[in-house]
């Protein structure tokens, strides 16, 4: 640790999720641009596997710590590492997510020679029919997406304020938007920020939850229809959180980005496109001058609403 440690000019980024699919390429593309980058995720060997695969590159600016997003306490000793180690933070994105499903596809190779020709909106169905959304992972959803999100986020607030320009992306998705819920006074509470609180939010979650376990979900007008509804729903509450939070701290520049239907092992790597066309976005916005937007909402690299 001593040849990055302690280097104040020097910018530093935590990537979550950051041993495949995105976060992976976030994190080499952020080290290429001079970045010291804190690549994090559950998984020990993975995520020095990742570090290892991108020294091989010629990136020694990269190293790992373990971070289970779903465990506060692991956030807290994220932030002790980075405290210790660099003083400050200049860049959180926050890209590690679960489904919330269950899916009965085995063999991902076998399913993309069966999807190969199939148009975009064919290949979502065919995921679709192959997915469960048992209420237990509905809730790990939320746990992860909405909450374990935010506590990393708290835990590395104080360290982003250090920073001369501290910058927070959160990876969302096209379907968290509020054009997909069909309830009225849930899209409307979801987009005044204004009088919107994080306790509500919190409340909100519970609620969704609650509607899930009692059948009321269309009931309600939460985004039933195409479902992964857990998924959409932690994003959703996500993005209004991010925009709390950039109205709170005017300092700091806090993004929300959706990447586009990038090739994963969420999507069994049927998306339409590669990671590095994926992670632009993302990283137009963890290397955006000082001054400039926060509280938006980016559609790939095209700017665009939460609505």
């Amino acid at each position: 640790m001593e040849n990055i440690g302690n280097q104040s000019d020097k910018e530093v980024a935590v990537v979550t999720g950051g041993n495949r699919g995105i976060g992976l390429e976030v994190c080499k593309q952020l080290a290429s641009n001079g970045v010291t980058v804190v690549l994090t995720a559950r998984d020990q060997k993975r995520g020095a596997e990742a570090v290892s695969i991108l020294g091989k590159l010629g990136l020694s600016n990269i190293v790992f710590h373990q971070l289970y997003v779903s465990d506060p306490s692991s956030a807290v000793h994220l932030a002790d590492f980075i405290k210790e180690n660099f003083g400050k933070l200049d860049i959180l994105v926050n890209n590690a997510g679960i489904a919330g499903t269950i899916t009965e596809i085995s063999n991902p190779e076998t399913f993309r020679q069966e999807v190969a020709g199939m148009d975009r909106t064919e290949r979502l169905d065919r995921i679709r029919k192959h997915t469960m959304e048992p209420y237990k992972q509905a809730e790990e959803c939320l746990r992860t997406n909405y909450h374990g999100t935010k506590a990393v986020t708290k835990a590395l607030l104080p360290l982003l304020q250090s920073s001369f320009h501290g910058r927070i992306v959160n990876i969302t998705t096209h379907s968290g938007l509020l054009r997909f819920f069909s309830g009225e006074e849930l899209k409307q509470e979801l987009n005044n920020i204004d009088n919107l609180s994080e306790h509500r939010l919190d409340e909100l979650s519970e609620l969704f939850l609650k509607d899930f376990k009692d059948g009321q979900l269309e009931h309600r007008g939460w985004p039933t229809e195409g479902g992964f509804t857990a998924y959409k729903v932690s994003k959703a509450i996500m993005n209004a959180y991010s925009r709390i939070l950039a109205k709170e701290h005017p300092s700091l520049s806090i993004n929300c980005v959706h990447p586009g239907f990038v090739q994963t092992d969420m999507n069994f790597q049927v998306g339409d496109l590669t990671v590095e066309e994926g992670a632009k976005g993302v990283l137009m916005m963890a290397l955006a001058p000082k001054g400039g937007m926060t509280g938006g909402f980016l559609n790939r690299t095209e700017f665009a609403s939460f609505v």
